[in-house]
């Protein structure tokens, strides 16, 4: 059984939450405060975190920046409405999705499956395939990338971005294409979520990221990984 992390100091919401994901199949651990949060991730990471960041003594993007320290585990913030600020901020401290306070349990449901849904497809990967792209190295079962021999830590969602861009290397994804194969979203959602991803993918991987050598931009279009050897 998946095992959930929900932090947030709202005793009712959490309450109500807690026992909606649990109806739903997960196991749900609880945490009022980012500190605590710390403590729980670092004795026994979760499957996901739900994360809100205005959070007493501790800011949840401050708790963001220091689990992306040592762990990996997919992040989905909750932000109040129209703070569209902190939704860029906590994407860019590590965060992999973020829903907007008032929300509705069922799209919150949506995504946390998502990311599970992709954490087991991991799971399946054939074994030894790795996508070489000059000195960049994709090793799709393992999940690590190296650049001239150098592995580069990548959150999850960074690294499926990249996983995707690999498989299709060459062809120009669309935001939307991107929203859908990663995140597992059809529906309209917000897509400056991928920006701040491929801006972050291009400061770990790329020499000089104004001028990218690998992680392209079609203007006007989408994204695409250049397809040299």
């Amino acid at each position: 059984m998946p095992r959930i992390l929900l932090v947030d100091d709202e005793p009712a919401l959490v309450k109500g939450l807690r026992l909606s994901l649990q109806q739903a199949g997960l196991e749900v651990d609880v945490a009022y405060d980012g500190k605590t949060a710390l403590e729980i991730i670092r004795q026994g990471a979760p499957d996901l975190v739900v994360l809100d960041l205005m959070l007493p003594g501790m800011h949840g993007l401050d708790v963001c920046r220091e689990v992306r320290r040592f762990s990996t585990v997919p992040i989905i913030i909750l932000t109040a409405r129209g703070e569209d600020v902190e939704k860029i901020l906590g994407l860019e401290m590590g965060a992999d999705d973020y829903v907007a306070k008032p929300f509705n349990t069922r799209e919150l449901l949506a995504r946390i499956r998502a990311q599970l849904r992709r954490t087991e497809m991991d799971k399946s990967a054939p074994p030894g395939q790795q996508l070489r792209f000059g000195s960049l190295v994709i090793d799709l079962p393992a999940r690590r990338v190296l650049v001239a021999g150098r592995e580069v830590p990548l959150t999850a969602t960074e690294f499926d971005i990249l996983a995707v861009m690999a498989e299709q290397a060459g062809r120009v994804l669309t935001r939307e294409n991107l929203l859908e194969m990663v995140w597992g979203y059809d529906s309209p959602t917000d897509t400056r979520t991928v920006d701040v991803h491929i801006r972050r993918l291009r400061e770990k991987l790329e020499p000089d990221p104004a001028r990218p050598r690998w992680v392209q931009t079609k203007w006007g279009v989408g994204y695409y990984l250049a397809n040299e050897s």
